[in-house]
């Protein structure tokens, strides 16, 4: 029916089975260093992303402290989660040029100074620059290399590996609900805006902890061994018509770009031959204009490689199922940011506060999240379960809930809705691993970045909306289901793209037959 996990391997440029000779691996892959990549990217979710998803509790305090609008309101929220994702392409480039380590301690900087100086807010516009942007920023140079560092560290168990780092996501989602309401009751939301952006600094030790491996590694962690030069030679044809067919970068432009690197190296080592023999030149000043040099060549290297991927002739969206994964991301993310801001008020509406205060919907979708990540990435490790499908079934049960909670008016309903959606919500561990698939590893971060950027924008305009829709029916049930129905429209092009893709091929088989 759909697509299996072969078939996106081997149609969209998946360069893992190229066949080689048997090389020893790196201990650090699938092992070793690896795990604690892990950590990291777990502490990482839950200090960005668990902090967003509990901002429930700071919505309800900024309409109290400053008496706007429920849509103007849900700006700084929807702000912080847009942005965190929509900077993904620019913090690919980022990447690219400096690293994930600096880019991700860089990150946590911003971060936690977006939170103090929110602090200090007089009304709801100066909280769009502070939290929105600023504080967003910083959670974006944090987020992606996290992402991206665990997706380097691990080849066989990608999708546990994954699935175990973003449970940060639902266990920051539990912890920090429960801490900032704490720290609003006894400080106000104020110091607690303070206290969290000193939490927030442990961002940088995260960061510290990515350590980025060789290039070395990073190549032998795909080769693997083949049986025969048959098994070769298909592999190699093959992965030549992937490169033709998709628009993933060729090895050509990259040798170009290797020369014209070595050239300015050249050009920076016969200046320092110069400066040697001239005895009126500056050694201080020679080792500046070489550090210069340097830079200069790893800042074009870097802008290259993220400008071919991005607007380049073979780029990353000549891939039909990929555009067709952006489109998708377009419209999921809402689906589920908008009861984590809406909830606490869909609860208050319903007069169901004190049933909610002793076990908080969003703490049920958070928890039931954790397990939902680590049973998917489990599943889908398994040889014979495809990834895709998983990915796919998730999806669908998510929609549906979606469309469903607006007819649920008790408690007991809303905890089994919100259980669902907690559950089938686990499929964003699956989605870097999709992403791979789909593009191979060396694009892996530039992609990644596309497809959060495209959640981003999701993530930007849905909690608004609901509220904008509340604000004139003085209900959310249209919020709901206009949210689903975009939604489902956006899992409909998941579907069809593979199968045109794979319909492809054969009739280009059945006309060179006819001729």
């Amino acid at each position: 029916m759909y697509a299996s996990r072969e078939d996106i391997g081997y149609d969209f440029g998946d360069d893992s089975k190229v066949g080689s000779k048997p090389i020893k691996p790196n201990p650090n892959i699938d092992g070793g260093w690896a795990w604690m990549i892990v950590l990291s990217s777990f502490l990482v979710h839950i200090l960005i992303m668990g902090s967003q998803m509990a901002l429930g509790i700071l919505n309800m305090e900024w309409l109290e402290e400053f008496n706007q609008s429920r849509g103007l309101t849900a700006w700084v929220s929807s702000l912080s989660m847009g942005i965190t994702l929509i900077v993904g392409p620019f913090i690919g480039l980022f990447i690219s040029m400096c690293g994930c380590r600096t880019t991700a301690i860089l990150g946590g900087i911003l971060n936690a100074l977006g939170w103090i100086l929110s602090a200090y807010a007089s009304n709801v516009h100066y909280l769009f620059l502070t939290f929105g942007v600023t504080a967003g920023i910083g959670s974006g140079m944090v987020y992606l290399p996290a992402v991206v560092m665990v997706g380097q560290y691990f080849q066989k168990r990608r999708a546990l590996a994954q699935g175990l780092s973003t449970t940060g996501t639902g266990f920051g989602a539990f912890l920090m609900t429960a801490l900032l309401k704490y720290l609003c009751t006894e400080f106000g939301w104020r110091n607690a805006m303070f206290i969290q952006g000193a939490i927030s600094l442990n961002l940088c030790v995260c960061g510290a902890l990515m350590r980025p491996l060789s290039p070395k590694d990073l190549r032998e962690k795909y080769v693997v061994r083949s049986d025969s030069e048959e098994n070769r030679a298909k592999a190699l044809s093959h992965s030549t018509e992937t490169i033709k067919s998709n628009g993933v970068l060729s090895e050509e432009p990259e040798k170009k770009e290797e020369a014209a690197n070595e050239e300015v190296l050249g050009s920076v080592q016969h200046i320092e031959i110069g400066g040697k023999s001239g005895s009126g030149r500056s050694m201080y000043g020679l080792r500046i204009l070489k550090t210069v040099s340097q830079l200069t060549v790893t800042v074009r290297k870097g802008f290259a490689l993220w400008y071919s991927s991005y607007f380049g002739a073979a780029s990353l969206f000549t891939n039909r199922v990929f555009v067709a994964f952006i489109i998708w991301a377009l419209f999921a993310y809402s689906s589920f940011v908008i009861p984590f801001i809406h909830l606490p008020e869909i609860v208050k509406q319903y007069n169901l506060s004190r049933q909610d205060n002793v076990f908080p919907l969003t703490s049920i979708i958070a928890i039931v999240h954790i397990f939902g990540k680590v049973i998917l990435g489990i599943i889908s490790d398994l040889p014979c379960i495809s990834t895709w499908n998983v990915f796919l079934m998730a999806n669908f049960t998510l929609v549906t809930c979606i469309l469903i909670l607006p007819l649920m008016h008790t408690y007991v309903g809303l905890a089994v809705v919100c259980a669902l959606i907690g559950f089938s919500s686990g499929y964003f561990s699956l989605m870097p691993v999709v992403t791979e698939d789909l593009v191979g590893t060396k694009h892996l971060a530039n992609a990644y970045g596309i497809i959060i950027c495209a959640n981003g924008i999701s993530a930007l305009f849905g909690p608004p909306f609901a509220g904008w829709i509340y604000d004139i029916t003085q209900k959310y049930d249209f919020s709901f289901y206009i949210a689903g129905l975009l939604y489902m429209v956006g899992i409909i092009f998941l579907l069809i793209q593979p199968c045109i893709q794979k319909k492809q091929p054969r009739e280009k088989s059945t006309e060179e037959a006819q001729v």
